[in-house]
């Protein structure tokens, strides 16, 4: 279970441009959950997976993971429990290295390094019924480079590698958004198939409001560093895209757009 609590956080402070984001900010996240989060830019919504990640520092407040307190802990120890995908297809992946290569590293993830060689060869047949899932050829394209693939395929090898290890938690920062229609239906239809096969805790953050209401099994909605929406169950499933447009429009009118 993830526990993000009491967070405060503060830009700039000290200066004409503070901005306050998070006061007391919470949200829990139960083992298995498939999390959408949406909201307006500022909500706090990528501010937040950093704050998870550790990539950003807080003023105040705890985040735990499976009981196990994070903070202090450096980004590249949470990476041991944490998966993460970006927006950007380039960032998850080493466009000079080969797809081989590639799950090579994403396998020995939190493992200690030796003196041997870093491509084990025992498991290539693992890479390619992993690529498999995909649908997508890549199983037969382990020696491309990464760099050579398309930004759908770069994207799906980086879900793919960052949930190889089975993370206890999987963090996807709107990874469809630099994608076209296309790939970002193929991509959130794999991304539903393996959060749910490997049974991964997922928090989603998502600018789609389609894919908020058609995947995961609950949805949060962001305003101003706070919570103004959380529904699961048969109340996610009844709420329409236009139920969550209502709920923007309303945001604007009072902030006065």
């Amino acid at each position: 279970m993830l526990e993000i609590s009491n967070i405060y956080k503060t830009f700039n402070k000290g200066t004409i441009d503070e901005k306050i984001l998070f006061s007391d900010f919470n949200l829990k996240i139960e083992n298995g959950e498939f999390v959408g989060v949406i909201g307006s830019n500022g909500s706090g919504k990528t501010t937040m997976l950093n704050i998870i990640s550790g990539d950003m520092p807080i003023d105040g407040g705890s985040v735990t993971l499976d009981g196990k307190c994070l903070d202090g802990m450096k980004n590249f120890k949470r990476a041991a429990k944490i998966g993460r995908v970006f927006q950007n297809p380039s960032m998850g992946t080493c466009p000079s290295m080969t797809i081989w290569e590639n799950m090579s590293i994403a396998d020995n993830k939190a493992k200690s390094f030796g003196l041997s060689f870093g491509l084990n060869r025992q498991r290539k047949d693992f890479y390619r019924s992993q690529l498999e899932l995909l649908g997508m050829g890549l199983e037969n394209r382990l020696q491309t480079l990464a760099g050579s693939l398309s930004g759908g395929q770069r994207q799906a090898l980086a879900l793919i590698m960052a949930t190889m290890t089975r993370p206890d938690l999987l963090l996807l920062d709107e990874h469809t958004a630099a994608l076209d229609p296309k790939s970002s239906d193929t991509v959130m239809m794999l991304t539903e198939k393996i959060v749910h096969e490997k049974k991964i805790t997922t928090l989603m953050v998502t600018h789609n409001l389609r894919y908020a209401v058609e995947y995961g099994t609950r949805a949060v909605m962001m305003h101003d560093g706070g919570i103004i929406m959380d529904v699961t169950g048969e109340e996610k499933k009844n709420k329409s895209i236009n139920d969550y447009l209502k709920v923007f429009n309303e945001i604007s009118i009072e902030c006065g757009n």
